[in-house]
């Protein structure tokens, strides 16, 4: 399910040098963990998150250097195909935050409240975050990947693969590889 297309222009982000090209930068992004308590906390207490998106326009200050690029692959200007853009010093941040209370007023006024200070869409309840398909009901809250896996099966043309409940019988006892390298199970 596509809620709303997005598109990035980098300009050739991989060859700048931090503290040359640009200064030091960072993206906060929640962690799978955080979402996963907070879905806990949410369905424990018995409310709906709901989902909306915060959008700031940065303008001038943030790019104090001309910045030019190349015209992008399929953007190519038939008339001036070997010109180039000047970049206009702007910036879009873009938030997604989720929220939700005991109260459907609280709610409402929360949403009130950052709508009066930041332009943004309420998208409504939350359903879809970081990958994640959300279902909020009476009889609790069901997180899968459906679309997730999906997408994987057609990216690696198994799309008409037979599915199997799993891929070993779930009685097998496994042991500890002694021998074996240690992993990081939070990026699996």
């Amino acid at each position: 399910m596509v809620v709303r297309n997005k598109a990035r222009l980098v300009a050739q982000g991989f060859c700048q040098k931090e503290g040359i090209d640009y200064e030091e930068t960072f993206a906060p992004v929640a962690r799978l963990e955080a979402i996963r308590i907070l879905l806990a906390f949410a369905a424990s207490k018995g409310f709906k998150l709901q989902q909306i998106d915060v959008k700031s326009a940065f303008l001038n200050g943030f790019i104090e250097e001309e910045v030019y690029v190349r015209q992008p692959p399929s953007f190519e200007s038939t008339k001036f195909p070997d010109r180039v853009y000047k970049l206009r010093p702007f910036m879009i941040y873009v938030d997604d935050i989720i929220f939700g209370g005991l109260s459907h007023a609280w709610v409402s006024s929360f949403a009130e409240q950052m709508s009066r200070e930041f332009e943004m869409s309420l998208m409504g309840e939350l359903q879809f975050f970081l990958g994640l398909q959300i279902k909020q009901g009476p009889e609790g809250t069901f997180v899968h990947q459906a679309k997730y896996t999906r997408d994987i099966l057609k990216k690696f043309n198994m799309g008409d693969s037979k599915p199997m409940t799993t891929p070993m019988s779930t009685n097998t006892a496994l042991d500890a590889d002694e021998d074996g390298e240690a992993v990081d199970q939070k990026e699996f």
